[in-house]
């Protein structure tokens, strides 16, 4: 079954190590595909674009060099359930080596062995034993904070009523005198959207960071009418961008991209397609596959 949301991380020019580092930390894991773009409007010292995609525990995600933008922060984290304490243990050593630990790897009242830490590269990852685990998996992790605080159950419900194969499993709230926390946010959640797991709990606290695009997700649509779909629906409250990006009502950031993007961007004249895409908020299938064909759009 083809993933329909993909993490999409973008690092400053890094992507190819972090690639490296997370493919040879996790089983099931592999680079599957490398694109560079050359002279487009990118601060990285090449003037050029990299996306890798590359597979973690049989998961996709994106990884992008693309130059200086937003910082990475644990307002989006990747939480990785392992079936085995001595896996927390390997991951621990492998990601947290020169980067920095946010929750020291102990035991606490939720997982006998669990760390929360940012990678050299400034991702954050919450590594956890999972008693009963039927296998070790990785969950975005959305952590509401700030303005956000106390929106977490909204924002649950909102993205299981547009994405389709949807439901909540998990939705755990603090009680009246329980530590961390507000009485009625949400502790804890897991959810699924298109068959694939979340996690979002709220964030009490002086945080100093909040959602912005160094994680996205991409949507990936089959059609113009998803394509539609989709971007009505995530906008809405929110804030239109270029190249098919959005932020959403809480300020998750999003892509809404057509399948047919991959294959026109392959072609010896993805430098036309890159072209119109810049200059497109919501992209559009038709105008993409003209500007490959160095033609007018046909309506």
């Amino acid at each position: 079954m083809q993933q329909k949301i993909t993490p999409f991380i973008w690092y400053v020019d890094k992507a190819r190590e972090a690639a490296q580092l997370y493919t040879s930390t996790f089983p099931r894991s592999k680079i599957k595909d490398e694109s560079h773009f050359k002279d487009t409007p990118s601060d990285t010292p090449s003037g050029a674009i990299e996306i890798i995609s590359i597979e973690l525990m049989g998961q996709e995600f994106s990884l992008m060099s693309a130059g200086p933008h937003n910082e990475l922060n644990p307002s989006i984290s990747f939480m990785v359930h392992c079936k085995k304490e001595e896996e927390v243990d390997k991951y621990y050593n492998k990601l947290s080596k020169n980067g920095e630990v946010m929750m020291a790897l102990d035991t606490y009242s939720f997982s006998k062995r669990f760390a929360f830490i940012q990678d050299k590269f400034g991702v954050s990852w919450q590594l956890l034993y999972t008693e009963n685990a039927k296998e070790s998996t990785i969950v975005p992790t959305l952590l509401f904070v700030g303005k956000n605080f106390g929106k977490a159950e909204e924002a649950i419900h909102l993205y299981t009523n547009i994405f389709k194969n949807a439901k909540v499993d998990v939705l755990e709230k603090y009680k009246k005198g329980e530590p961390n926390g507000k009485p009625g946010t949400v502790k804890y959640s897991s959810f699924i959207i298109e068959n694939q797991r979340f996690t979002a709990m709220d964030g009490l606290g002086d945080h100093k960071f909040t959602f912005n695009d160094a994680v996205s997700f991409v949507v990936s649509c089959k059609n113009q009418a998803e394509v539609d779909y989709y971007w009505e629906h995530l906008v809405r409250g929110g804030k239109e961008s270029q190249c098919g990006w959005l932020k959403d009502t809480f300020g998750v950031s999003w892509q809404i991209v057509p399948v047919q993007l991959e294959e026109y961007m392959s072609k010896d004249d993805s430098g036309r397609v890159m072209q119109a895409m810049l200059k497109m908020g919501k992209l559009d299938v038709k105008g993409l596959h003209a500007a490959l064909k160095g033609t007018k759009v046909s309506r």
